[in-house]
């Protein structure tokens, strides 16, 4: 039995060896077929990351925030103590200059008024009998019949009347602008920002009670630090950024503050925005680009597409749909109204594609393919091939 299953096993290991003899043989006999370099594979650009080399307007900015105020805004205040009767705005409400705003309880002051005009009627009477005393001393001074001393004694009385009539005059017309101060108008025409009161509470003389706000000038106050603030003067050109608003709107630098902030050390300037429309509200949050320098339709790059090697700068280039490195020449560096962007005066020309990303070094020559937009007709059409 052993002697059997030896034989087998002695058998098969021959037969392997047969086989393996015979395949080495055939491999030997075909002919050597040349090996052929496979060609790289296409670099894939996202649509994202490639830009075209344009002519722009090009600025140097710095980077200012702030939130926004009126440049004209009053707190209307009470005049004279009282309670209120009737406030007849609301927040938000338009009112014109002169409106009236709130009324106040006024009888106590028609009351002093009244009180005041009996004091000056009583003075006038006072003033005209000594007005007639001094008068009849006057005659009969010249007669002889009255010495100086009694008539300048009736002269004096009738100065003191005199006053006391000026000074009731007075007092009417304290009485009576009090009385008109229970009318408080608007004195301004805008908008009711704020109201502090309600009718029948009682109020002291200075008390605010409503805000106004005129939103047709707005104003952003930002803090440049002192190193810049060389860079500034008035009447320079500011971007800016609103928020909630889709587009950027242009203002001006209106007012520099001549002294420097406690602590931060900054100076504080003045951006004035136009509103004609209200669109702007006190109180939103701005980022502004103050205009340092600026150039007119100069071919710009972004900055991130530039590379910077041993005082030298490169892009990486698009031609003919092979990547490619090309030497640049750089001027001021600022915005595009894209973007941080770079000033192109040499090594480029207008409406070249350049790569836009930092990608890390790239192989020079290496064939380039952009992919179609996810929403694109092309991808769209990639997508159904795939599918079937």
């Amino acid at each position: 039995m052993l002697k059997r299953r030896n034989f087998w096993i002695v058998l098969l290991v021959f037969l392997i060896a047969v086989g393996g003899a015979a395949a080495m043989a055939k491999k030997r006999a075909q002919p050597a077929v040349p090996a052929v370099p496979a060609e790289p594979a296409a670099l894939e650009f996202l649509a994202s990351d490639v830009t075209q080399v344009q002519a722009r307007d090009l600025r140097q900015t710095l980077a200012l925030s702030g939130s926004l105020r009126a440049v004209n805004q009053v707190a209307v205040k009470a005049r004279v103590a009282g309670e209120v009767r009737e406030v007849l705005v609301r927040e938000g409400e338009a009112v014109k200059a002169g409106q009236v705003l709130i009324r106040m309880d006024d009888p106590d002051y028609q009351a002093r008024l009244k009180q005041a005009k009996g004091a000056l009627a009583a003075a006038q009477g006072q003033l005209e009998i000594a007005a007639k005393a001094r008068d009849n001393n006057h005659a009969l001074l010249g007669k002889g019949f009255i010495s100086k001393n009694a008539f300048e004694n009736a002269e004096s009385q009738f100065a003191i009347a005199q006053a006391n009539v000026d000074s009731a005059r007075g007092a009417v017309d304290v009485a009576q602008k009090s009385l008109s101060d229970t009318v408080i108008r608007a004195p301004m025409s805008g908008l009711v920002s704020s109201r502090t009161v309600q009718p029948g509470e009682k109020v002291s003389a200075d008390n605010k009670l409503l805000d106004v706000v005129d939103l047709r000038q707005m104003e952003l106050e930002a803090a440049v630090p002192t190193s810049d603030i060389m860079h500034i003067a008035l009447n320079q050109e500011v971007l800016l950024k609103v928020e909630g608003l889709p587009s950027q709107i242009s203002g001006r630098v209106a007012r520099i503050n001549p002294a420097t902030q406690t602590g931060s050390r900054s100076i504080l300037v003045y951006i004035q925005i136009d509103n004609p429309q209200g669109l702007l509200r006190v109180g939103m949050f701005g980022e502004a680009q103050l205009t340092l320098a600026k150039k007119t339709g100069v071919l710009t790059a972004p900055q991130s597409a530039i590379r910077d090697n041993a005082g030298s700068s490169h892009v990486y280039a698009i031609e003919n749909g092979l990547l490619a490195q090309k030497q640049v020449t750089l001027g001021i560096r600022g915005n595009d109204g894209t973007g941080d962007a770079v000033e192109i005066t040499g090594g480029l020309a207008d409406g070249a594609r350049i790569v836009r990303n930092n990608l890390g070094n790239l192989r020079v020559g290496t064939r380039v393919r952009i992919a179609p937009a996810p929403n694109s007709p092309a991808a769209a059409a990639v997508m159904s091939t795939a599918a079937r």
